[in-house]
């Protein structure tokens, strides 16, 4: 599992900084989280294929996380895009991009499928042999959602010296790492654990988007091998963090570490704040292992 950021700033872009967006690659397959504006620029610059995205998960309609996405829809026409398009996001969302392109007498070559969403509860939203996604109920002004994303480990590493000593048929091996046993000719059943290492757990990532300081979080993001957690305030303005529901790199670091994660990953950063190593400083105050989400930035999720 692979992240790039493309936007970490909140809601005032500027020339040398982006608001939210991000590119998951989970097994090849290209999520785009969150589309503020400027995303496609940010998609051009670091060289990711348009072609392919094919699942977009917005956190919540504030507009440093989705007015990126109709210019984003639009270019997709343009390049000629037949491939359906799954959008994942709260009600309403629909609406907005329908009434955009109504407005602009604009048509799409391709299905646009949206899944609105308004439960209060986590819901899993999608799933398949590769990965999951599952909703992360958060603290906002409006109605707001995380994402939880676990990539699946679903194959055995097989034990190939101790396969080849036995002479099994390659033909075999992709059964091997599915868990099954092997029938030599002879007849002697050679048990799985025999010929695989023990399977891997699961990769996860929780993007957690606007959101106060919230404990309700925890027993969902248990154990996330990277946790993205807004920070827009630093500790002097904790106050302002109260009053417009979002959180300082304090309180992130809080719920890092409750949640037992792995490693945490700061962004939505003020505009007002010119040295971004602050944040880092103030987390690691409480919890170790801290990154910042800077543009362009890259990580690997293991």
């Amino acid at each position: 599992m692979k992240l790039k950021i493309l936007g970490c700033f909140s809601a005032s872009p500027s020339k040398n900084s982006f608001p939210s967006s991000q590119i998951l690659d989970i097994k090849g397959n290209k999520i785009l989280i969150d589309c503020g504006e400027g995303t496609q620029i940010q998609l051009r610059r670091y060289g990711i294929k348009f072609s392919e995205i094919e699942n977009i998960f917005i956190s919540h309609l504030h507009g440093d996380h989705f007015f990126g996405l109709p210019g984003l829809i639009s270019t997709f026409r343009l390049l000629g895009r037949t491939k359906e398009l799954n959008i994942f996001g709260p009600k309403g969302i629909r609406k907005a991009i329908e009434l955009l392109m109504k407005l602009g007498k604009s048509w799409i070559n391709f299905d646009l499928n949206f899944v609105e969403l308004e439960e209060k509860n986590t819901v899993k939203l999608k799933e398949n042999d590769s990965f999951s996604v599952s909703t992360i109920p958060l603290k906002h002004r409006i109605y707001t959602n995380g994402f939880l994303f676990t990539e699946k480990n679903i194959k055995k590493k097989i034990k190939i010296e101790k396969i080849e000593k036995l002479n099994i048929d390659k033909s075999l091996y992709n059964n091997i790492s599915l868990g099954k046993d092997v029938i030599l000719d002879d007849g002697t059943r050679i048990l799985n654990k025999d010929l695989t290492y023990p399977l891997k757990k699961d990769i996860v990532y929780s993007y957690c988007s606007d959101t106060s300081y919230s404990k309700d979080i925890i027993p969902l993001i248990e154990g996330s091998d990277l946790l993205y957690h807004e920070s827009t305030f630093l500790e002097k303005h904790l106050e302002l963090a109260k009053k417009t529901k979002h959180s300082t790199a304090v309180q992130a670091a809080k719920i890092a570490k409750k949640a037992n994660c792995k490693k945490l990953l700061l962004g939505h950063f003020s505009s007002r704040y010119k040295n971004l190593e602050d944040f880092k400083l103030e987390a690691e105050t409480i919890f170790d292992n801290v990154e910042l989400a800077k543009d362009g930035k890259e990580f690997d999720i293991l």
